[in-house]
């Protein structure tokens, strides 16, 4: 029978977490039909052996192949999912599972696709964690129009469908917001605990930022352009091409007029240009043509499982 809510959650080497973290779920859960879908995103501890000896019928592990980052991690675990919510949360005990229910009468009475968390009291250092993550959501907050305070709460609620059509990769786990957006999502945001680290050691830094910026270009490009590439490389041709016709033209008349135009730099701009102009919009029609083809076509998964273990059968 489908769950009516699944709880996602991904662990790298968390061993020392897992039974607290099943345990504060099911407390926090008390009536709920639901499920609890664990990620092991290929740990070098005791992590998966942890997760295999819970005698739990809620609970589903997905183990991955290797390490692939959170989120694919996290794309992995809500392809499994079968709740019609799916909630989303580290595996860290920093989120409480306690904000679940509020988060999620918050989503059914506001008719909401996606409700965010935000981290009201952050618990942990100012200078590794904290001051890159303001840095990063305020970059992200004025290159992508969505004004949300907090991009990195990991405390997600989100209703299945919308879950399942967002593509998380690279780092774009932190952009979860700007690609619901993409997608037409109604969201809002609401306050929730966060708890100082007490197991394990974060891994999260300032190298995390520099991937965060990376993939934000990403996400620009793909904000503006991803659906409609031939918007990009369409209109930077027809500007060059009217620009190289304008020059050539403009060279054409001074031949008429008797001026000798052979070996002007002018006139090498504007046969560059006019090759380039055509250039480019060959390929926004190339590329429009390919992006039309990957999302008719495209079925094959950025990661690969290594076994789904339920509890029963464990």
């Amino acid at each position: 029978m489908q769950p009516y809510l699944s709880v996602v959650i991904c662990v790298y080497n968390e061993e020392g977490n897992i039974f607290p973290m099943i345990e504060q779920i099911e407390r926090a859960l008390i009536g709920y039909d639901f499920e609890i879908v664990y990620v092991n995103d290929g740990s070098s501890d005791r992590t998966l052996a942890e997760l295999k000896s819970v005698h739990n019928d809620r609970l589903v592990v997905v183990d991955l192949q290797t390490n692939y980052g959170q989120s694919l991690a996290l794309a992995a675990g809500i392809d499994v999912a079968k709740g019609q919510y799916i909630v989303t949360m580290d595996g860290d005990l920093q989120n409480d599972p306690a904000d679940i229910p509020m988060m999620l009468q918050l989503a059914e009475e506001g008719d909401y696709d996606l409700v965010a968390g935000i981290r009201a009291k952050r618990q942990d250092g100012a200078l590794l964690r904290k001051l890159p993550s303001r840095i990063a959501n305020w970059i992200i907050r004025q290159t992508s129009g969505v004004h949300l305070k907090d991009y990195g709460c990991a405390l997600k609620v989100f209703r299945a469908d919308l879950a399942k059509s967002l593509g998380l990769y690279g780092e774009l786990h932190r952009f979860i917001p700007v690609l619901a957006r993409l997608e037409g999502a109604r969201m809002t945001q609401a306050d929730v605990q966060h708890h100082p680290r007490r197991i394990g050691q974060s891994k999260y830094g300032l190298g995390r930022t520099l991937k965060v910026v990376s993939d934000l270009i990403l996400m620009l490009f793909m904000k503006k352009y991803l659906r409609k590439p031939m918007h990009l490389f369409g209109n930077w041709g027809l500007m060059a091409l009217a620009t190289g016709l304008l020059i050539n033209g403009y060279l054409l008349v001074q031949k008429l007029m008797g001026h000798d135009i052979w070996g002007r730099p002018l006139l090498i701009l504007g046969t560059i240009l006019v090759l380039a102009g055509i250039q480019l919009i060959t390929f926004g029609i190339m590329t429009e043509l390919q992006m039309r083809t990957y999302y008719e076509s495209q079925d094959k998964k950025p990661y690969k499982i290594r076994r789904i273990y339920k509890s029963e059968l464990v």
